[in-house]
């Protein structure tokens, strides 16, 4: 779990470029809490991990009003049908490119290769870009059509390792928001069009506001 956070942090630094954002706290309380499998409770620990970086303030990301002990950031409920095994096919000669951002920023990636799984029967495939800073990391920004209503309206990202290739998993249950979900400051890439899923992807985190 550390190193998976260790990675998130990396990723999210090298996408999100820019210095200093997060709610007002306030204490949820469930009515009954869920009984969860070990694969739920392991989410869980996860989405509390990113919530204590962002609230803390320890990440610099929130502005100082948004910083709260008490606060957390929104996710769906782990849902292991989110947790999806694909097949991945290298992209031949990726060329260099610059992907766009909400900013002028055009950070370089290369087209690395494309992740095919099924949902619910239907076939979907999503590209993944090598940063040419980060190497040895994938980057998988991507929409999905909860955009805008429940999840951020510029997408969310996922993150792989090189050696998560060799049995490839897509888990949209740790699928993050970009930096500028929260704090305007920042700026990220968008994803592009190859990788906008015509399907609902309710797992993962949530919009901020």
């Amino acid at each position: 779990m550390k190193n998976k956070l260790i990675a998130i942090a990396l990723f999210a630094m090298s996408a999100c470029n820019s210095p200093s954002k997060w709610q007002n706290g306030e204490v949820v309380v469930e009515e009954s809490p869920k009984i969860l499998n070990g694969y739920g409770k392991k989410i869980v620990n996860y989405q509390d991990s990113i919530s204590a970086i962002f609230l803390s303030g320890s990440n610099g990301v929130l502005s100082k009003k948004d910083v709260s002990a008490l606060g957390h950031l929104h996710f769906y409920e782990p849902n292991e049908a989110y947790k999806i095994p694909a097949v991945f096919t290298k992209t031949e000669d990726g060329k260099v490119f610059q992907m766009k951002t909400n900013t002028d920023r055009l950070p370089e990636y290369r087209t690395y290769g494309s992740l095919r799984f099924e949902m619910d029967g239907v076939a979907h495939s999503l590209t993944l870009y090598q940063s040419v800073e980060m190497p040895d990391y994938l980057f998988c920004p991507f929409k999905d059509l909860t955009n805008g209503n429940e999840t951020y309206g510029g997408g969310r990202y996922l993150d792989f390792k090189l050696a998560d290739l060799k049995e490839p998993i897509i888990d949209f249950n740790y699928c993050y928001n970009p930096y500028c979900a929260y704090n305007s400051e920042y700026s990220c890439p968008i994803p592009p069009y190859e990788n906008h899923l015509k399907v609902n992807i309710p797992a993962g985190e949530k919009k901020w506001h």
